[in-house]
């Protein structure tokens, strides 16, 4: 592959299906941790959910993932999300967890091929398309070096881009991730950063819950969460935006452009 960065080369995605969530209210144990909320994430759109510790956003996420039971409604084109088959609903919406589990003795290139599952029959084996879509997804992820070595043996951020490779195998509509920039450098960052873009421009729907505002100031949507709500959703340059993310982080942040690009700033 040319170059050392990630490649946001163009990519030929599913279908991408209307994914809507209406929540009245979503508890773990005897708390309730999100209140009354929608969520439409658009196609052709970067959607990213932003907020401080303990606002709701990762729980948020796994609710949207079909992941966490709740009060409300999700739906996939409407349709309610528990009626599509499993398979079929895999292949429209891939998902990359945060600290996510994985057999540690399985090589790089068979983590990344389980993205292919959803669309192989059962017990068949990975056709040459397969292989080579976890070739493309793993050469997008800087990952193909390693594919012969057990995940176990890789470190936080060569773990983090294989896993990523898995779900972009899936080649999904719909793209949802939980920190995904956990253990990349800035420079992998970045590059994820283009990834997204390449997936949108393709058409496809990408959801991301991050810390790292200097990123997510550049995704079409920002929903800003705070106590279990949300809060604000509007474009990263619509000062309406960069109020809410003052209010939720206590005007502790400046919010300012620099070189066609906005960043946030400690105080």
């Amino acid at each position: 592959m040319p170059g050392a960065a990630m490649a946001a080369d163009a990519v030929t995605l599913g279908p991408v299906p209307a994914l809507r969530i209406e929540l009245q209210a979503l508890s773990l144990g005897h708390r309730q941790v999100l209140h009354p909320l929608t969520l439409a994430p658009a196609p052709r759109a970067w959607t990213a959910i932003v907020g401080p510790n303990g606002a709701g956003k990762s729980t948020l996420l796994r609710a949207i993932a079909g992941l966490l039971p709740f009060d409300g409604t999700l739906t996939l084109d409407g349709k309610p999300w528990h009626a599509w088959p499993a398979k079929a609903r895999a292949r429209q919406v891939a998902w990359l967890g945060q600290n996510e589990a994985a057999s540690e003795d399985l090589t790089a290139y068979d983590i990344a091929m389980l993205g292919r599952l959803p669309h192989q029959p059962w017990l068949a084996p990975a056709s040459a398309a397969d292989h080579a879509t976890v070739e493309h997804a793993m050469r997008q992820t800087q990952s193909w070096d390693w594919r012969d070595r057990a995940l176990g043996s890789l470190s936080g951020g060569e773990r983090q881009r294989v896993l990523l490779a898995r779900a972009l195998a899936v080649r999904s509509g719909v793209l949802l991730m939980d920190e995904p920039l956990a253990h990349l450098d800035p420079p992998h960052q970045s590059d994820w950063a283009r990834i997204v873009r390449g997936r949108v421009a393709a058409g496809g729907a990408v959801v991301s819950v991050l810390h790292e505002l200097n990123v997510a100031l550049q995704a079409d949507t920002l929903v800003v969460m705070d106590g279990g709500r949300i809060v604000h959703q509007g474009a990263p340059h619509d000062p309406a935006t960069h109020d809410a993310l003052q209010r939720v982080f206590h005007h502790r942040l400046l919010i300012l452009q620099v070189q066609g690009r906005w960043v946030a700033l400690n105080e």
